[in-house]
Formats: structure tokens, sequence, C-alpha cells
């Protein structure tokens, strides 16, 4: 007897989904008992949102969604045990135990241990009772004494602790959660009232919970056969939360559009309480298939008072946001140079600047520059042989670039013009600088409405997201193959060492 999962939603017309999930608990280990005892009928329990969405169209909850179905409206589908199938993804999740209760819906699934395939009554499935008694119980915990929403919150922030406490591992002990409660309040009113040692004062002021995502993105690319071409994300979300009280609960999640590329290698601040064991073990290591965790990422914390850095991550998108072309050919004192850009059409085009930095090492000072750039302007730096290409703020219509120019350069003074032990001959590159506002490249995004914060006093919640590139090398396509510039670097850093 055990409970795969166990969510309670509020439904509130007039919002996107039609509700707000208020909490959510899955149990792993169960979740694999259920994967070994259903078989080929075995159905994973989706995200929040595909859920919350299914239920509410199962329930008939949706504000858009008034028409007859046959599969739902039938008269041979007149359901009087509040145990729903749950259409998800093209399969359907059973049993799913809900009913609606003062605006709240409480669902859990059951385990049930033996395949699905055809449904067992269910009179055998002992869980089904198990989660009435355990839904009922925390009904009963909600309901008693609830005046107020600041209230409702308090203890909706409990639920998470005493679930440890009544249903580990999703068995229930013991559905009284309040006195469960009362036992935790007894034991550790001291410890409650306590100020944590890590936390040097308390904030006396306005409330408001600052979020911000800053990703950066690397690429290496190269235009040749032979080596592939290589981009990363690399992101950061930064949090401060003025809250007043010694231990204020916040949750924040982190959320993907449908689209959006699966966050990996998390690491989290130590302020984080708990968190999803899918979160943990997604690793860019591991070969990326559909079955990746894409969210949402949630992560419930009892803030410092100085700003902190919540969690870091990495992620693989499909393809860099800008892709391009670099070529030098090489006369006598003259270098003839061709670059194409192209954004991709699922970039935001929209840049605070956007600039492309052309270095041209171990020679003499530019002389003479003649181009032609169908976009932009261009730069000459003479004494330090660098041209810099001013794209500006937006890319025109065709997403499409070019320059190209030919540069003359006089005699060489190695005490002013740049030296570097890589471009040497034909190796040389060009790098990109920019800086997208209001925007991410995996898509990663913090929904003010699903920040959760248990403390005095409504807050201010703000959010913001910014796109910034980092290592963001092109290489000349006409150089000898060279090996990866990290290998280089690499290989320079062991001389400096021996």
């Amino acid at each position: 007897m055990a409970q795969r999962a166990v969510w309670l939603i509020s439904h509130e017309s007039g919002t996107p989904l039609g509700g707000i999930v208020k909490f959510s608990r899955r149990y792993p280990t169960v979740e694999k008992r259920a994967k070994v005892f259903n078989g080929a009928s075995y159905v994973p329990v989706p995200e929040d949102g595909p859920f919350l969405k299914a239920l509410l169209f199962e329930l008939r909850l949706l504000d858009d969604e008034k028409d007859f179905l046959e599969s739902r409206d039938s008269c041979s589908h007149i359901n009087k045990t509040s145990i729903y199938g749950v259409p998800v993804g093209g399969e359907e999740l059973w049993p799913v135990v809900a009913f609606l209760k003062n605006g709240m819906i409480y669902a859990c699934v059951p385990l049930v241990e033996q395949t699905l395939s055809p449904r067992p009554p269910l009179i055998s499935i002992s869980g089904i009772s198990q989660g009435f008694e355990l839904l009922f119980g925390v009904q009963d915990f909600l309901s008693s004494g609830q005046k107020t929403d600041s209230e409702l919150n308090t203890k909706l922030s409990q639920l998470s602790d005493l679930l440890l406490q009544t249903c580990p591992f999703g068995t229930l002990l013991d559905a009284n959660l309040q006195n469960s409660l009362d036992s935790i309040n007894s034991a550790s009113v001291t410890h409650l009232q306590k100020q944590p040692a890590w936390k040097t004062g308390t904030y006396k002021g306005k409330p408001q919970v600052s979020i911000s995502i800053t990703e950066k993105v690397n690429s290496m690319q190269y235009d040749k056969q032979e080596i592939a071409d290589t981009w990363q994300v690399v992101g950061v979300v930064t949090c401060k939360c003025d809250l007043e009280g010694s231990m204020p609960n916040v949750t924040i999640s982190l959320s993907l559009p449908t689209n959006g590329s699966p966050l990996q290698d998390i690491l989290v601040h130590p302020c984080v309480t708990s968190l999803d064991s899918a979160i943990l073990t997604s690793s860019s290591i591991d070969a990326m298939d559909d079955s990746a965790f894409s969210g949402p990422y949630k992560f419930p914390l009892t803030p410092p008072l100085e700003s902190f850095n919540l969690c870091y991550y990495t992620s693989q998108v499909p393809v860099p946001p800008i892709l391009g072309f670099y070529q030098v050919k090489e006369e006598e004192v003259q270098l003839k140079i061709t670059v194409n850009l192209k954004l991709h059409e699922s970039v935001k085009n929209s840049f605070e600047f956007c600039e492309a930095h052309i270095p041209f090492y171990n020679r003499g000072p530019i002389t003479h520059v003649e181009y032609k750039a169908s976009f932009g302007q261009l730069e000459v730096f003479r004494e330090k042989s660098l041209l810099v290409w001013i794209i500006g703020q937006k890319f025109p219509k065709s997403m499409e670039i070019s320059l190209s120019g030919t540069i003359t350069f006089g005699a060489k003074n190695h005490e002013k013009q740049p030296f570097d032990q890589i471009c040497i001959g034909g190796t040389a590159y060009l790098k990109l600088h920019f800086r997208i506002l209001d925007y991410t490249l995996t898509g990663c995004y913090v929904d003010q409405h699903s920040v959760q914060v248990f403390a005095s006093g409504k807050p201010k919640i703000s959010t913001y997201r910014k796109l910034i590139s980092s290592d963001y090398y092109i290489w000349n396509s006409k150089a000898p193959a060279p090996v990866t510039y990290g290998s280089l670097l690499l290989n320079l850093s062991l001389q400096d060492n021996f």
C-alpha cells in the first residue's frame, strides 16, 4: 500500500490553466516499483503542468471545455467513485483518486501491485483506500481553524515536513496530520524560535524577492568536416530575498517552454532544503533522450539575507544562436577577409549590443582598410591590430549579414603589437560579443505567480532574464585543422607549469 504522487490544486477560473498547483510530492522509490509491477501497462506520473490540465479536463473544470465528449461525458462513464483515468501524452494514467472540496482539488495516484491490463477490480487495490484516507487527512488539516489565505499558506508550507513523518516513502502511517504537527512543535519549539547560526541578523522593511537568470553561451565554430562545432549554455540563477522573520520559507520554480532544452549538471545553494532526485541526476555526460527531466525545477529554501546564487546549470541547446563563417587569405602584406553571420530564427532579434571583434596577432599595425559591410559599421583600432564590426541591436529581416575587406599592415613592432602563441600563420578567429535582455537560450524562466513565499506580508516579486556571449569564437576555415581551442590552452598552461 503506497502512493506514487500527491497533489493539492487550487481551482481558480480565469487563470491560464484553470488552476494552480499549491503542493505536489512524488515518491521515486514507489514509481520504480510501479514500473516493475505494471510492466507493459506502466504509465509514468507526468509533471505538474500536464497533470493539472489533464485532471481539470477530466473533472470538466476547464473554462474553455464545455462541449460534450463521448469518452468522458456519456452515461456509460458516470463516475460514482472519485477514481479517474486521466489522459496524458496519448496514454491514460489510472487510477487517480481526486475530489473537489471548497475550491481545492485533492488528488493522488495509488500504487497498483499488478498489471493494469486488464484493469483489476477497485476493491483489490489496497492503495486506493489508503489514498482516500491520506487525502481526507490532508483536507481535515487544511480546513481546521483556517480563516485567511495566510493561514492556508502557512499550513501548505508545513505539509512537506508533515508528510515526511506521516507518509514516508509514500506509505501512510498516520492520517491525523494535526497530531503530528503538535508533536513536532512540542519537540522543537525552542529550535523554531532560535536564530540560525549562519544568519547574522533579520530583515526589517518592505518584503520583496528578486530573481535573475543569466545564461552564458560558449561556442567554437570551425566550418570543417573533420572538426565538429561545439556550443553549450551555462546558467546561474541569482536571488535576493528581503523577508521579515528569522526563518522565512520560499519556493522558487524554474520552468521551460514545450520546446525548451532540459537543464543539466545542476548545483544548488546550501540553503535549499529539499530537492527532487530527478533534478540532481540529470547530467550532460549521459546521452539525451525524450525521458530527460524537463521541469518544473522546484527549489524550496530558507534564504540568507544577502544576494546568493540559487543554482548553476548547463544545457545542450540544439543550435548556437549565431552561426558564423570566417575566412582569411594572405597575399603578401595584405589579408583578405570574409565574414558571414546568421542569426537563428528561434532567437530573439533584439540585442542590447552585438559586436564582432576581429584581432590580427603577430603582425604590424593596420595601415589601410578597404571593406564592404552589408549591415552595421566597422571601427578600426590600428595600433591594436583590431577590427570591431558593430552590428547594433537587430539583425535585418533576412537574419543574415556579411563583411568582406582587405587589410594592409605595416612593419612589426614587437613591443606594441599584440602577440599570441596560438594565432600563428593562417590560424585566426573572430569573437562575438552580445547581450539579449529578457531572454534565455534554453527558454528557462520564473513565473512570478509560481513563487511561493511563506512569511509575513505580501512581497513584491521581480524576475529578470538575459543571455550573454562568453567564449564565442569563429575560426578561420582556411587555416590548417587545429586541435580544439581548449586543448591549445591546456598545452600552454602545461608548458608554463613545467
